[in-house]
């Protein structure tokens, strides 16, 4: 029923500019220390004092892109592409992408620096198979996150690739679980890692991200608000005007961008 989701052409304007890799950790750790000394707050990224201004909420950073497409007319369902089909395809590229983004600030997201996996006043926690809650560590928290992901997605039996496969009746459920998670690690990036994503110069990669993501999900209902309010501020900022790079203004309502094209197993 599905093509195969690995090899499918995915979303150019994220992948046009693919993030800087191969730095050496000198020159990161460099970097990154001249950011943290300018903004005199703490290595992971906290706030030394509640009433600091959100550094990934100032102008000059919200308005960083790596396209000024706008992701609110790319995110709609083709009339020729099956909705599950879409829907696996653009999660499991939204997946790819966020484990690529987390993976460029991973060094400083230590079970030290990032003891719980917080985001503002929110603190997340894992439930294990059995429901049992587990306290963790923000990257062991990401590592749940991956790794649970990882599974559904390679599913012959959640995400089908061979025609005459169907999804599972529990599939959107199951793609709605899988956002939310992909949400709380790009949340923690934000509040947690955004002067280290700065340093590297990756911020507009993250707000590409942030809004394509974003856009999708709200198109597609894959989000509770309740779940996002603890970024409401970011995304009336990065999401008006259907994702387009400039950001400020009324939040939009709509979808994101998802992979542009998608091929069938026959």
């Amino acid at each position: 029923m599905l093509g195969d989701h690995s090899s499918l052409p995915t979303d150019r304007a994220l992948l046009s500019q693919p993030p800087k890799t191969g730095l050496s950790c000198k020159m990161v750790l460099q970097a990154v220390g001249q950011v943290l000394r300018k903004s005199k707050a703490k290595p992971n990224g906290k706030k030394p004092a509640a009433e600091e201004k959100k550094m990934y909420l100032e102008p000059e950073y919200t308005k960083s892109r790596i396209t000024d497409v706008g992701f609110k007319e790319l995110v709609v369902l083709p009339r020729e592409i099956d909705l599950n089909e879409w829907l696996a395809s653009n999660t499991t590229t939204f997946f790819h992408h966020v484990n690529l983004q987390y993976s460029t600030i991973s060094e400083f997201c230590t079970g030290e620096a990032c003891q719980t996996m917080a985001v503002c006043n929110t603190q997340y926690y894992w439930y294990d198979e059995r429901g049992k809650k587990v306290k963790c560590t923000a990257p062991q928290y990401v590592d749940f996150v991956m790794s649970s992901v990882q599974k559904l997605v390679t599913d012959e039996d959640v995400f089908p690739t061979k025609y005459g496969r169907e999804f599972p009746s529990s599939f959107e459920s199951l793609v709605k679980k899988i956002c939310k998670y992909l949400f709380h690690v790009l949340a923690h990036i934000y509040w947690s890692h955004f002067k280290e994503t700065l340093a590297l110069e990756l911020h507009g990669h993250l707000n590409t991200l942030y809004v394509h993501f974003i856009l999708f999900a709200r198109e597609f209902n894959l989000l509770d608000s309740k779940d996002t309010a603890v970024m409401d501020d970011l995304t009336e900022v990065l999401c008006s005007g259907g994702g387009h790079g400039g950001g400020g203004g009324e939040g939009a309502s709509g979808g994101g961008a998802g992979a542009q094209n998608h091929g069938k197993e026959r």
